[in-house]
Protein backbone atom coordinates (compact mmCIF):
# COMPACT_ATOMS: atom_id res chain seq x y z
CA UNK A 1 0.00 0.00 0.00
CA UNK A 2 1.41 3.64 -0.90
CA UNK A 3 1.52 5.85 2.25
CA UNK A 4 0.06 9.61 1.36
CA UNK A 5 2.65 11.89 2.52
CA UNK A 6 1.55 14.77 4.46
CA UNK A 7 1.11 17.89 2.77
CA UNK A 8 2.79 20.73 3.04
CA UNK A 9 1.77 23.90 5.05
CA UNK A 10 0.58 26.70 2.88
CA UNK A 11 2.95 29.59 2.86
CA UNK A 12 1.09 32.31 4.91
CA UNK A 13 0.94 35.69 2.58
CA UNK A 14 3.48 38.40 3.68
CA UNK A 15 1.82 41.04 5.96
CA UNK A 16 0.54 44.33 3.62
CA UNK A 17 2.78 47.36 4.40
CA UNK A 18 0.31 50.30 5.75
CA UNK A 19 1.42 53.87 6.79
CA UNK A 20 -0.73 55.43 9.54
CA UNK A 21 -0.04 58.14 11.61
CA UNK A 22 3.21 58.47 13.51
CA UNK A 23 2.44 58.71 17.37
CA UNK A 24 3.74 58.17 20.45
CA UNK A 25 3.37 54.85 20.57
CA UNK A 26 5.76 54.12 17.49
CA UNK A 27 8.58 55.64 19.07
CA UNK A 28 10.15 52.74 19.90
CA UNK A 29 9.28 50.77 16.86
CA UNK A 30 11.09 54.11 15.65
CA UNK A 31 14.12 54.03 17.96
CA UNK A 32 14.74 50.71 16.70
CA UNK A 33 14.92 51.64 13.04
CA UNK A 34 17.35 54.64 13.64
CA UNK A 35 19.87 52.39 15.90
CA UNK A 36 19.91 49.95 12.80
CA UNK A 37 21.03 52.89 10.48
CA UNK A 38 23.78 54.13 12.88
CA UNK A 39 22.34 57.25 13.85
CA UNK A 40 22.64 58.16 17.62
CA UNK A 41 18.87 59.55 18.65
CA UNK A 42 17.58 58.25 22.02
CA UNK A 43 13.85 57.78 22.79
CA UNK A 44 13.70 61.39 23.66
CA UNK A 45 14.99 62.66 21.06
CA UNK A 46 12.39 61.31 18.73
CA UNK A 47 9.85 62.44 21.15
CA UNK A 48 11.25 66.45 20.79
CA UNK A 49 10.94 66.27 17.15
CA UNK A 50 7.27 64.47 17.08
CA UNK A 51 6.26 67.53 19.72
CA UNK A 52 6.51 69.80 16.87
CA UNK A 53 5.52 67.15 14.03
CA UNK A 54 3.03 65.24 12.49
CA UNK A 55 4.49 62.09 10.52
CA UNK A 56 3.70 58.75 8.79
CA UNK A 57 4.62 55.25 10.04
CA UNK A 58 4.77 52.00 7.56
CA UNK A 59 3.64 48.81 9.55
CA UNK A 60 3.95 45.82 8.02
CA UNK A 61 1.57 44.02 10.55
CA UNK A 62 1.98 45.64 13.81
CA UNK A 63 6.03 46.21 13.34
CA UNK A 64 7.38 49.38 11.90
CA UNK A 65 9.16 49.16 9.15
CA UNK A 66 9.34 53.04 7.53
CA UNK A 67 9.15 56.59 9.59
CA UNK A 68 9.13 60.05 8.06
CA UNK A 69 7.72 63.53 9.98
CA UNK A 70 6.67 66.76 8.53
CA UNK A 71 7.84 69.48 11.37
CA UNK A 72 5.50 73.03 10.29
CA UNK A 73 7.21 75.91 11.20
CA UNK A 74 4.98 78.94 10.06
CA UNK A 75 5.31 79.38 6.24
CA UNK A 76 8.32 76.43 5.83
CA UNK A 77 8.11 72.18 6.68
CA UNK A 78 10.78 70.42 7.67
CA UNK A 79 10.74 67.12 6.62
CA UNK A 80 13.09 64.52 8.69
CA UNK A 81 13.66 61.45 10.80
CA UNK A 82 12.54 59.42 7.09
CA UNK A 83 13.70 55.93 7.46
CA UNK A 84 12.94 52.62 6.05
CA UNK A 85 13.95 48.83 7.60
CA UNK A 86 17.14 47.50 4.91
CA UNK A 87 15.22 44.81 4.16
CA UNK A 88 12.32 46.58 2.44
CA UNK A 89 15.06 49.45 0.89
CA UNK A 90 14.04 49.56 -3.27
CA UNK A 91 11.01 48.73 -3.38
CA UNK A 92 8.77 52.27 -2.99
CA UNK A 93 8.86 52.95 0.36
CA UNK A 94 10.65 55.80 0.66
CA UNK A 95 8.96 56.99 -2.13
CA UNK A 96 5.48 56.82 -0.33
CA UNK A 97 6.68 57.48 2.94
CA UNK A 98 7.74 61.30 1.43
CA UNK A 99 4.86 61.67 -0.41
CA UNK A 100 2.61 61.35 2.78
CA UNK A 101 4.73 63.78 4.45
CA UNK A 102 4.66 66.19 1.04
CA UNK A 103 0.72 66.11 1.85
CA UNK A 104 1.17 66.76 4.96
CA UNK A 105 3.22 70.26 4.62
CA UNK A 106 0.98 71.23 1.88
CA UNK A 107 1.49 74.73 0.23
CA UNK A 108 4.65 75.27 2.91
CA UNK A 109 8.20 75.91 1.51
CA UNK A 110 9.88 72.39 1.82
CA UNK A 111 13.08 71.26 3.62
CA UNK A 112 15.31 68.56 4.90
CA UNK A 113 18.73 67.48 5.25
CA UNK A 114 19.44 64.57 2.92
CA UNK A 115 21.63 61.47 3.48
CA UNK A 116 23.93 59.89 0.57
CA UNK A 117 21.82 57.24 0.51
CA UNK A 118 18.22 59.21 0.49
CA UNK A 119 19.85 61.72 -2.13
CA UNK A 120 18.92 60.03 -5.39
CA UNK A 121 15.41 59.81 -4.16
CA UNK A 122 14.89 63.36 -2.79
CA UNK A 123 16.47 64.72 -6.28
CA UNK A 124 13.54 62.79 -8.17
CA UNK A 125 11.28 63.86 -6.18
CA UNK A 126 12.34 67.72 -7.30
CA UNK A 127 14.56 68.75 -4.04
CA UNK A 128 17.81 70.84 -4.93
CA UNK A 129 20.86 71.01 -3.10
CA UNK A 130 21.50 74.22 -1.38
CA UNK A 131 24.66 73.72 0.68
CA UNK A 132 26.03 71.12 2.85
CA UNK A 133 25.58 70.36 6.45
CA UNK A 134 29.01 69.37 8.30
CA UNK A 135 28.74 67.17 11.33
CA UNK A 136 31.50 67.79 14.06
CA UNK A 137 31.53 65.71 17.37
CA UNK A 138 34.31 65.16 19.96
CA UNK A 139 34.94 64.99 23.63
CA UNK A 140 35.25 69.26 24.11
CA UNK A 141 38.07 71.42 25.21
CA UNK A 142 37.66 74.19 27.62
CA UNK A 143 38.08 77.70 25.80
CA UNK A 144 37.58 81.16 26.53
CA UNK A 145 35.20 83.05 24.26
CA UNK A 146 36.28 86.49 22.20
CA UNK A 147 33.27 88.01 23.63
CA UNK A 148 30.76 88.42 26.68
CA UNK A 149 28.57 85.09 26.65
CA UNK A 150 25.73 84.27 29.37
CA UNK A 151 24.26 81.05 30.33
CA UNK A 152 21.05 80.70 31.98
CA UNK A 153 19.39 77.38 32.33
CA UNK A 154 15.68 77.05 30.19
CA UNK A 155 13.50 77.83 33.26
CA UNK A 156 15.53 81.17 34.12
CA UNK A 157 15.74 81.74 30.25
CA UNK A 158 11.98 81.59 30.11
CA UNK A 159 11.35 85.90 30.14
CA UNK A 160 13.58 86.37 27.00
CA UNK A 161 12.28 83.46 24.85
CA UNK A 162 10.47 85.46 22.41
CA UNK A 163 13.29 87.01 21.68
CA UNK A 164 15.31 84.29 20.87
CA UNK A 165 12.76 82.85 18.28
CA UNK A 166 12.42 86.72 17.02
CA UNK A 167 16.19 85.85 15.76
CA UNK A 168 15.78 82.46 15.27
CA UNK A 169 13.10 83.57 12.90
CA UNK A 170 15.07 86.18 11.45
CA UNK A 171 18.36 83.71 10.32
CA UNK A 172 16.08 80.69 9.29
CA UNK A 173 12.42 81.95 8.08
CA UNK A 174 10.90 79.27 10.54
CA UNK A 175 8.62 79.98 13.26
CA UNK A 176 9.97 77.91 15.89
CA UNK A 177 9.66 79.97 19.05
CA UNK A 178 7.41 76.05 20.49
CA UNK A 179 10.79 74.25 19.38
CA UNK A 180 13.23 77.16 21.08
CA UNK A 181 10.94 76.53 24.08
CA UNK A 182 10.93 72.84 23.99
CA UNK A 183 14.83 73.10 24.06
CA UNK A 184 15.26 75.71 26.30
CA UNK A 185 13.15 73.75 29.00
CA UNK A 186 15.45 70.61 29.28
CA UNK A 187 18.80 72.97 28.38
CA UNK A 188 20.36 75.51 28.91
CA UNK A 189 20.58 79.10 26.44
CA UNK A 190 23.61 80.92 26.12
CA UNK A 191 23.27 84.93 25.18
CA UNK A 192 25.60 87.02 23.71
CA UNK A 193 25.24 90.80 22.46
CA UNK A 194 24.26 89.77 18.59
CA UNK A 195 22.72 86.29 19.19
CA UNK A 196 21.81 82.87 21.07
CA UNK A 197 22.62 79.14 21.08
CA UNK A 198 20.49 76.33 23.16
CA UNK A 199 22.82 73.16 24.39
CA UNK A 200 21.21 69.97 25.42
CA UNK A 201 21.28 66.48 25.97
CA UNK A 202 20.93 64.12 22.51
CA UNK A 203 22.43 60.77 21.20
CA UNK A 204 25.68 60.37 22.79
CA UNK A 205 25.98 63.27 24.88
CA UNK A 206 24.82 66.85 24.38
CA UNK A 207 24.49 68.91 20.92
CA UNK A 208 24.71 72.67 20.88
CA UNK A 209 22.63 74.70 18.30
CA UNK A 210 20.83 76.54 16.70
CA UNK A 211 23.86 78.94 16.84
CA UNK A 212 22.28 82.34 16.07
CA UNK A 213 24.06 85.36 15.32
CA UNK A 214 24.84 88.42 13.93
CA UNK A 215 28.35 87.79 12.84
CA UNK A 216 30.76 85.07 12.75
CA UNK A 217 32.51 86.51 15.91
CA UNK A 218 29.58 85.89 17.60
CA UNK A 219 28.83 82.86 16.54
CA UNK A 220 32.40 81.97 18.02
CA UNK A 221 32.16 83.35 21.02
CA UNK A 222 28.50 81.31 21.47
CA UNK A 223 30.34 77.85 20.55
CA UNK A 224 33.73 78.60 22.72
CA UNK A 225 31.18 79.15 25.55
CA UNK A 226 29.23 76.02 24.91
CA UNK A 227 32.30 73.77 24.49
CA UNK A 228 33.32 75.22 27.97
CA UNK A 229 29.80 74.41 29.63
CA UNK A 230 30.07 70.86 27.60
CA UNK A 231 34.42 70.40 28.61
CA UNK A 232 34.99 66.84 29.23
CA UNK A 233 31.89 65.51 27.71
CA UNK A 234 30.98 64.07 24.25
CA UNK A 235 29.31 67.49 21.73
CA UNK A 236 28.04 67.71 18.57
CA UNK A 237 27.79 70.58 16.25
CA UNK A 238 26.49 70.67 12.56
CA UNK A 239 27.99 73.42 11.06
CA UNK A 240 26.65 75.63 8.06
CA UNK A 241 29.29 76.96 7.68
CA UNK A 242 32.85 75.45 7.30
CA UNK A 243 35.24 78.74 7.64
CA UNK A 244 33.99 78.25 11.40
CA UNK A 245 35.77 74.43 11.13
CA UNK A 246 39.22 75.12 12.47
CA UNK A 247 37.84 77.15 15.58
CA UNK A 248 35.59 73.93 15.78
CA UNK A 249 38.29 71.32 15.82
CA UNK A 250 40.86 73.41 18.23
CA UNK A 251 37.58 72.58 20.74
CA UNK A 252 37.48 68.82 20.11
CA UNK A 253 34.79 68.82 17.80
CA UNK A 254 36.42 66.87 14.88
CA UNK A 255 34.35 66.70 11.13
CA UNK A 256 33.02 63.36 11.15
CA UNK A 257 30.49 63.97 7.87
CA UNK A 258 27.47 65.78 7.48
CA UNK A 259 24.41 66.17 5.32
CA UNK A 260 23.06 67.74 1.79
CA UNK A 261 20.69 70.90 2.48
CA UNK A 262 17.87 70.77 -0.12
CA UNK A 263 15.30 72.36 -0.92
CA UNK A 264 11.76 71.86 -3.33
CA UNK A 265 13.25 73.01 -6.77
CA UNK A 266 10.40 75.83 -7.75
CA UNK A 267 10.84 76.69 -4.10
CA UNK A 268 14.78 77.57 -4.57
CA UNK A 269 13.86 79.20 -7.92
CA UNK A 270 11.63 81.20 -6.12
CA UNK A 271 13.60 82.28 -3.27
CA UNK A 272 16.82 82.87 -5.53
CA UNK A 273 14.37 85.89 -6.82
CA UNK A 274 13.01 87.25 -3.61
CA UNK A 275 15.40 86.49 -0.58
CA UNK A 276 16.07 89.52 1.46
CA UNK A 277 19.56 90.17 2.95
CA UNK A 278 18.97 89.10 6.62
CA UNK A 279 20.17 90.50 10.03
CA UNK A 280 21.12 87.08 11.73
CA UNK A 281 22.72 83.54 10.30
CA UNK A 282 22.45 80.63 11.71
CA UNK A 283 26.01 79.05 11.92
CA UNK A 284 24.84 75.34 13.36
CA UNK A 285 21.88 73.51 13.29
CA UNK A 286 19.51 72.56 16.28
CA UNK A 287 19.77 68.83 14.41
CA UNK A 288 19.64 67.42 10.82
CA UNK A 289 16.12 67.06 11.67
CA UNK A 290 15.03 70.56 12.38
CA UNK A 291 17.28 73.21 10.87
Amino acid sequence: MTELSTPAPRAQPAPEITLAPFDAAHIAGALRLSQAAGWPHLAQDWALTLSVSQGVVALKGSEVVGTALCSAFGDVACLNMIIVDADLRGQGLGRRLMEAVIDLAGPRELRLTATAEGLPLYEKLGFVAIGEIYQHQGIARDAEPELPVTVTSGLEAAEGLSRLAEQDLAASGMARGTLIAAIAAGGEVLRCAGGFALLRVFGRGRVLGPVVARDSAQARALIAAGARRAAGCFLRLDLTDPALAPEVEALGLVHVGGGTAMVSRAQNAANAETAPAREFTTYALASQALG
